[in-house]
């Protein structure tokens, strides 16, 4: 007999009860770690529950959390659950005007709000009548504080059941193109998807210690750390910030850590800042060791990297340093209940792996798009019947990106369905196929491939630590080789006519989403008009920073 599936509130429950001294998670400040077991936490949720409750809300309301990650944020995560909301989580870095969209679309009726990027502009995001509630990080004048909070509601003392075809959080993707869009999970969804994840990842084995950096508004950190320490009962060590992570990491060395292509970057590069990359092929098990023990990952049983895809010279180099960085393919409308390489497997980069478990289905349309079916797959978006008619196709979800089976079984992510775009030549150009082969040189970070209406591609790149540090015309020669070299590797068509060095796509510039991801059309469009100045130089390799 199949068990019952348990929802996210009904685990919280279940550690309440059943390991109600066992540490839960970990903060820091200053490299000092202060603990809170399951009694510590469960007082806290039911204490913002009744704080909640005491607003007398409708039931199903939708509460914000505007907050780079703390203990505070699966905590207040759980309270707004256990009172009987809706969560929207909203990215620090999240620029005002995608905020105020979004608070407005959801009629959110009250924000928690931690350490976020526009709190100087918190009165333009606000939406007419929200109130707000200041957690740890609060810079802003809220209405309240956490400190408040505790010491002046009694705990919710009740444990309701939720129903679980409710929605418990509507999660905004992260607006590549457009507004946000509003993906509806229900409470059932994660006792669905979970268990298999925990399984699959080697989240139950013991000891099971997890480490949180990317925000938590982020649906892959809310997923794999966040629910699944609700599954697996693992601990959750925070990091205080940039300044400290490295440091933290260290101290936590997680069973299980998952982060996004650029972070393994700069793993990389800041490993190669201090040993040559050509002295490296060289190095024993026990540096390697080292090496990992360096960057936090010596216990690491699963590591895993998603959200946009790894340069495959990145992933190389820590399979050669015996960390086995995985790739993982899912989405926030599929709650990530997608593709990964399993705790068994020995992983190939570049490309992502299995399905999860029997119950995804994953299939290519005849145009090659990949699509899923599985019990993780949103309600639709809120509001927005028309786009969720969109991306379903009789049940199935059309992710827009396109990709192959191998003979194996194992599916390659090639690119978006999107970006595909025609030279005058009247051919095709798949940029993901292009940009993946610069990732070969090590003085380069960010890639974005253009050239639609133009007689030629061009590509448009950053540069590493490695590559900031070294003579301009040295690497403007020894990109000139590259840019020659990987043209004699493809077709014609596809021969790149310019390499244009450019200063870092960030979040702050806009030219990255809040989850990583190049913003293409805000690249083209912020360099457009220098491209046209300089397209006809002979000068294969331009510095436009």
């Amino acid at each position: 007999m199949t068990a019952p599936v348990k929802s996210p509130l009904e685990m919280f429950y279940q550690w309440e009860q059943q390991t109600p001294d066992k540490i839960y998670l970990r903060q820091p400040k200053q490299l000092e770690w202060k603990e809170y077991t399951w009694r510590q936490v469960a007082d806290r949720v039911r204490r913002i529950a009744g704080f909640l409750r005491s607003k007398d809300y409708p039931v199903g309301s939708r509460i914000g959390i505007w907050s780079a990650n703390s203990m505070d944020w699966p905590i207040v995560d759980l309270a707004i659950m256990l009172a009987g909301h809706i969560s929207v989580p909203i990215y620090p870095g999240q620029d005002v005007e995608s905020a105020n969209y979004i608070f407005n679309h959801a009629e959110v009726r009250l924000v928690f709000c931690g350490s976020f990027d526009q709190a100087p502009r918190i009165d333009e995001a606000l939406a007419e009548g929200m109130e707000t509630a200041g957690m740890l990080g609060c810079a802003i004048d809220a209405d309240i504080d956490m400190a408040s909070i505790l010491e002046h509601f009694e705990p919710f003392t009740e444990s309701p059941v939720p129903d679980p075809e409710d929605i418990f959080t509507i999660i905004y993707t992260s607006g590549t193109t457009g507004n946000p869009k509003g993906a509806m999970h229900m409470h059932q969804t994660p006792g669905h998807v979970v268990p298999g994840i925990v399984q699959t990842m080697r989240m139950n084995e013991q000891p099971n210690e997890f480490f949180s950096f990317l925000p938590m508004s982020h649906a892959a950190e809310r997923i794999v750390v966040e629910m699944s320490s609700l599954y697996a009962n693992a601990s959750i060590s925070f990091s205080e910030g940039q300044q400290t992570f490295g440091d933290e990491i260290r101290s936590v060395q997680p069973t299980f850590f998952f982060a996004v292509p650029r972070l393994w970057v700069k793993f990389k590069e800041g490993i190669d800042a201090k040993i040559p990359p050509a002295a490296q092929k060289d190095l024993s098990a026990e540096q390697k060791q080292g090496i990992a023990q360096a960057l936090g990952l010596s216990r690491a049983r699963f590591i895993l990297t998603g959200s946009a895809p790894c340069p495959t010279d990145v992933q190389d180099w820590f399979l050669a340093m015996g960390i086995a960085l995985r790739d993982g393919y899912g989405m926030t409308e599929n709650f990530i209940h997608g593709i990964a390489w399993s705790k068994d497997d020995s992983p190939i980069s570049g490309c992502v792996g299995q399905p999860m478990d029997d119950s995804v289905q994953v299939r290519l349309s005849d145009s090659g798009e990949i699509q899923f079916k599985s019990k993780g797959l949103m309600k639709g978006y809120y509001k927005n019947p028309e786009k969720t008619a969109e991306v379903f196709d009789d049940g199935w979800y059309c992710t827009g990106d396109s990709g192959r089976f191998d003979e194996n079984g194992n599916l390659w992510v090639t690119g978006r369905v999107s970006e595909v775009f025609k030279t005058t030549k009247g051919k095709f150009i798949v940029p993901m196929k292009l940009e993946s082969k610069f990732g070969r040189n090590h003085n380069l970070a960010q890639f974005c491939c253009m050239g639609h209406g133009m007689d030629a591609p061009i590509i448009l790149v950053t540069l590493s630590e490695l590559g900031l540090s070294r003579d301009r015309e040295e690497l403007r020669a020894e990109l000139a080789a590259l840019l020659e070299e990987i043209n004699s590797e493809v077709p014609a068509h596809e021969r790149i006519s310019h390499i244009f060095v450019c200063d870092e796509w960030t979040i702050e510039n806009a030219l990255l989403t809040p989850t990583m991801k190049l913003k293409r059309k805000q690249i083209e469009d912020h360099y457009r008009e220098r491209l046209r100045q300089h397209m006809n130089s002979d000068n294969r390799v331009q510095f436009l920073a």
